[in-house]
């Protein structure tokens, strides 16, 4: 990931879990396809029951609500993250919001459907882009992998 792009992450870095309290768990991590047409998963699969409100992690515009292929979706486009600006998407859902309505980090976007062909057990699909690049979401919770580094000048303990 360039400078550009984990400065603009770090930019929404206070950015929440769509889903929860408490985290979800990963159903499916993601995979990033070799090529723009190859195999791959460009998202995550977070465990959630139907029913299940689903939040805009920070501020945007709703830029897309209704059916894709026969399952909900609902687009963010994030406010404040570059040209072309950062956007999130979550299906199966039922949306709550309609295209056009801005939203504060927290608000309810949508519910989790009904869906038994994304995950063997009912979940969110979360992915994020910028323009057509597929990004890992997890890079807008801030974080990270967790690394140890040395203490330098100190005897350890």
């Amino acid at each position: 990931m360039n400078l550009y792009v984990t400065g603009l992450l770090l930019a929404v870095a206070s950015a929440a879990w769509p889903v929860g309290p408490p985290r979800p768990a990963v159903l499916r991590g993601w995979e990033p396809p070799p090529g723009p047409y190859a195999a791959g998963h460009r998202g995550l699969d977070l465990a959630a029951p139907p029913g299940t409100p689903v939040r805009a992690p920070a501020a945007a515009t709703v830029t897309f609500a209704g059916p894709v292929g026969g399952h909900g979706v609902v687009t963010l486009t994030l406010t404040g993250t570059g040209l072309p600006p950062l956007r999130t998407t979550y299906g199966p859902v039922e949306p709550v919001a309609r295209a056009g309505t801005v939203v504060r980090a927290g608000d309810v976007v949508a519910r989790v459907a009904p869906d038994g062909d994304h995950c063997p057990v009912s979940c969110l699909h979360w992915g994020l882009l910028r323009g057509e690049t597929y990004l890992n979401p997890l890079g807008l919770l801030g974080g990270g992998p967790s690394r140890l580094l040395p203490v330098w000048g100190r005897a350890p303990e």
